[in-house]
């Protein structure tokens, strides 16, 4: 015996609710394999035509046969059902929309016309649909679902990001994506507005700085921070240009982004060079319309850019899994500075010998220096230093190479900073120690 509560519960529903095929099925996706909602709700219509056109032929039936086809005729909008009941002789009321949807689906085609000249603005290999669906269409759904405690299907929603991101691929000849889509296209189902939502693009290099007096970041003009002031020369800047300014900008141009964020892997004070292996950094650009740049090309437009205070090596293209790595890992890997010191007394190599066996794998604590207490959280540091070596120059001045791990403050490990960092080159030498050029020569990606 056939079990025909499937289509008993479709018929209660169509009683109530005027559904379209594609919102009749939907509401029993998860049955059946292979077979798209509307191919679905098409044939639990027709299954119910095709057996209320074999009631017609029992009298005691046949009226229970043609309100049931009528029901299909007019809440179901099925042809089949509507041409029977004119063979008949029999009249039907014509209802023209359906409850749920509003007969959305008859727009998948315009949504999809809508879509393709922005995307000729946008470089991308992989997409994914989204749609703004709104609130009453849910509502209404769940109304539906509730009608029958039907737990068996999908979201309209999902329905709709699904068919037009299929009918778009045939188009563009491109992939959806659903795990990292290079473009996320939204689609305003009420208003038929569409937005391009871009995979921000990240890009990994490593930079030397090669002159003093740049910092890693705009600084923003202590008077006015940003507004412009005479102060500043109304530039709203406390420095004319930054690392990040001068790398972000070639890159902006080629991309054509919205905006670039520059992650660096620490970051050195204004007055210290990096150089070399240069420091790691990553460029997030967000909302580019053009994802296929050549790196080659971009370094050497960064370096002519730059006029010799910043070079880069632009190495590959990167994500924000590694952008987290580089910030995570940048306060614990090895870093290698090359200091030039002074001190207020006579030194000699015996005093430097110390200085070097002392400084072996030495853990050091340092509170946050007086000269960033102002913009930092006091706090205590435990640092490591891994090696110190050093080059007499005359008896007041040397040369020291430190490995380190980042995060330490080099300038106060060897000042001492009134003993905020213990202990210090200033205690060991028992002379005020005080560095007078500071370089980077060394940034690991390790810890």
């Amino acid at each position: 015996m056939i079990n025909t509560k499937i289509l008993d519960n479709v018929m209660s529903i169509l009683k109530e609710f005027p559904l379209c095929d594609h919102c009749l099925g939907r509401l029993f996706a998860r049955l059946g394999k292979g077979v798209d909602n509307s191919e679905r709700g098409y044939s639990m219509k027709l299954l119910l035509t095709m057996f209320s056109h074999l009631m017609l032929k029992d009298d005691e039936s046949k009226d229970l046969a043609i309100n049931n086809l009528r029901i299909l005729a007019s809440n179901g909008f099925f042809k089949p059902a509507q041409d029977l009941l004119k063979h008949i002789g029999c009249d039907f009321q014509s209802v023209k929309e359906c409850f749920i949807c509003r007969n959305v689906f008859e727009n998948l085609d315009e949504y999809v016309k809508r879509i393709l000249p922005i995307l000729n603005e946008y470089d991308f290999n992989t997409f994914l649909i989204g749609t703004k669906i709104p609130a009453a269409f849910l509502e209404r759904e769940d109304v539906v679902r509730s009608h029958l405690s039907i737990d068996v299907g999908e979201s309209i929603k999902s329905e709709l990001n699904r068919l037009i991101g299929k009918k778009l691929q045939v188009i563009i000849g491109k992939k959806a994506s659903f795990d990292d889509p290079d473009i996320v296209i939204i689609v305003d189902i009420e208003n038929f507005n569409v937005s391009i939502n871009p995979k921000p693009l990240f890009i990994y290099g490593r930079y030397k700085k090669l002159m003093k007096g740049i910092p890693q970041t705009t600084w923003f003009c202590s008077n006015c921070w940003g507004k412009g002031c005479p102060q500043c020369n109304y530039t709203g800047k406390r420095y004319s240009t930054s690392i990040s300014e001068l790398i972000i900008g070639p890159i902006l141009n080629a991309t054509n982004g919205v905006k670039g964020i520059f992650h660096g892997a620490g970051r050195e004070d204004i007055d210290t060079l990096t150089l070399g292996n240069g420091r790691p950094f990553i460029v997030e650009i967000k909302d580019p319309k053009h994802r296929t740049v050549d790196l080659a090309y971009l370094e050497r437009a960064i370096n002519d850019n730059a006029r010799g205070m910043v070079e880069v090596k632009l190495i590959r293209f990167s994500n924000r899994k590694e952008v987290r790595k580089l910030k995570g890992l940048s306060a614990f890997s090895r870093k290698v500075y090359q200091a030039l010191i002074e001190v207020d007394g006579e030194v000699d190599e015996s005093s430097l010998k110390k200085l070097e066996e002392y400084f072996s794998n030495r853990e050091v604590k340092q509170y946050t220096p007086l000269r960033v207490l102002h913009r930092r959280a006091n706090k205590i540091r435990v640092k490591k230093v891994y090696s110190v070596k050093t080059e007499l120059i005359d008896s007041r001045r040397f040369k020291a190479i430190i490995e380190c791990q980042g995060g330490l403050y080099v300038k106060e490990l060897i000042s001492g900073d009134n003993n905020r960092t213990i202990p210090n080159f200033s205690q060991i030498l028992q002379l005020n120690a005080k560095c007078i050029e500071l370089s980077v020569i060394f940034v690991s990606e390790e810890v």
